[in-house]
Formats: C-alpha cells, structure tokens, sequence
C-alpha cells in the first residue's frame, strides 16, 4: 500500500465542468495548483471555461489570464493521470460516479487520491469500484463554489485518517473552512437542510405564499435567503433527488419528499436554472 505524500497538493484532475466541476476548479486555479479538468466534449469544456471567466471578471484585481494558464481542458481524461487528487463531479448517481471511479482507479498513479463531491450518496459504496477504498474520501463543495467558504469533509468506512489529514491540508490551502462528516445519507449539511426546504415545499403545497414563507424565514430567524429561494438556486431536482436519498437511507418518513416537489420536477420547473421554480426568473 503506498503512503499518501505530506507535501502540499500541486496539481489536481477535476472531472466534470459543469457548473459545480467549472466552480472547483476556478479556486484551485486561484490558490495558485495547476488544474487539468475533463469533460466528455468540447462544447462542455467551452461551457466551463465561460463559466469560469465570467465569474472572475467579476472579482477586483484579479488577472484573469493569469488564472487561466494554470488550468487545462481537455477531453482526454489520461493526460491528469500524474495528478495528487482527483476531485468528480459528475452527475448525482450512483451508477455513473462508480464508472467513473472504476476508470481512475485504473488510469491514476497509485499515489493519487479520488474524492467525490457528491452531496449524498455513500462515499463507501462509491470506494467498492476501486482498489484503493482507503484512498476515496468524499469532498462536498457547496455552490456557488467560489462564493461559499465550506468544504464538507466526508470520511468513508475504510478512508484512512492519511487522506482525511491531506484533504484537510488541501481545503487550507485553497482556502475553505472544513468540517468533518460521517458517511451517512446526507452528511451534515444537507441531513440538516433538507428537512427544512422539503418543509417549506408542504407549505406552498398547503397554498401559502412562497414569499410569505421566505419573509418568515428570513426575518423570523434572521436567515438570509428564504429556503425556497434556496431551493430554486439548489435546484429542485436536486432537492428532489437528495430528499429520496435521505428517505431511502434511514427509511425514515420525516424525509419524505413533498409531492408539490416531484409536480414540480414533471412539469420542468426545476428552479432558477429553469427559468421557474417557485419564483419566476428571467
């Protein structure tokens, strides 16, 4: 079994450049790591690279092209195989992020550590499509990535405390704050908020204003977005998909999703990203 390296992380392999994958890799490459994120196309590489120039010409002082010298896009997903870390960030299921744990595990150096940012799904099941279970640990990223300070470090059944200590290493040093989580469904964050957002989803369901319910949140307990903003900018079939999850997870009726949610998700009102969810967006 090879040692994980104590020296700080250089460069790391991001798979996927959509919005959460364009995110990750924009503050990496801001913390100053050489980045080389694959995607399966052009057209989706092209979609990140906009993505992420647009969200650092925001920034004051910022040199963009500097910036964007230390990431590579490619469709070829070998030339990151020297890689310290790779960091998924593919879609939301199971199957798909076992396929493509199988593939890095084969085309990785044995020093490299995979991480998922998956919001939910098991870390240990994930690990099963590999031959190095120590070295998968789950690294959940919260959107919009750049903006948001938290890293949710998610320890699997068999990560060793090595790669737990080097994640956490990692997360100093492109500047986010961490906190540790148990890989159950849900880890921290999401078991927590969940439950709150599908509360509100009841809510409408019942035929309260979603802007009263938002203004109660809000200036009742001092929160600064309502949870059903919240739940456009997350996505409803995201919420959608973690409240089945949760549900299936603990077999545990409190997770059930609200009905309104899955109508919603039918009918594609899916949230900002839609153009509607429980608000209307242009």
């Amino acid at each position: 079994m090879s040692q994980v390296s104590s020296k700080p992380c250089k460069q790391v392999l991001v798979v996927g450049c959509g919005l959460m994958g364009a995110g990750i890799t924009q503050v990496i490459a801001e913390a100053g790591k050489q980045v080389i994120v694959s995607d399966r196309t052009e057209e989706d590489l092209e979609r990140g690279e906009q993505q992420i120039r647009k969200s650092l010409s925001k920034k004051e002082n910022v040199d963009v092209e500097n910036i964007m010298k230390d990431i590579m896009f490619t469709t070829n997903i070998e030339d990151g195989e020297d890689s310290d870390l790779v960091i998924e960030a593919v879609p939301e299921k199971i199957e798909i992020k076992k396929e493509v744990f199988t593939l890095l595990d084969q085309i990785m150096q044995p020093k490299s550590i995979l991480a998922s940012n998956t919001s939910s799904l098991s870390i240990a099941s994930i690990s099963s499509a590999t031959m190095r279970p120590e070295k998968v640990i789950g690294l959940h990223f919260f959107s919009p990535v750049p903006v948001m300070r938290l890293l949710e470090i998610v320890k699997g059944i068999n990560t060793s405390d090595s790669v737990v200590e080097f994640s956490k290493a990692f997360a100093q040093q492109i500047h986010k704050e961490v906190i540790i989580a148990n890989d159950y469904p849900g880890f921290t964050v999401n078991r927590v908020l969940t439950p709150m957002l599908n509360e509100a989803a009841f809510l409408v369901m019942e035929g309260n204003d979603p802007q009263d319910v938002d203004r109660g949140m809000m200036l009742g307990t001092n929160q600064p977005i309502g949870p059903l903003k919240l739940a456009d900018m997350v996505g409803i079939d995201v919420l959608l998909f973690t409240l089945e999850s949760l549900y299936k997870g603990f077999n545990d009726s409190k997770y059930r999703p609200c009905p309104l949610l899955k109508r919603m998700v039918e009918a594609g009102r899916k949230g900002k990203k839609a153009g509607q969810g429980f608000y209307k967006y242009t």
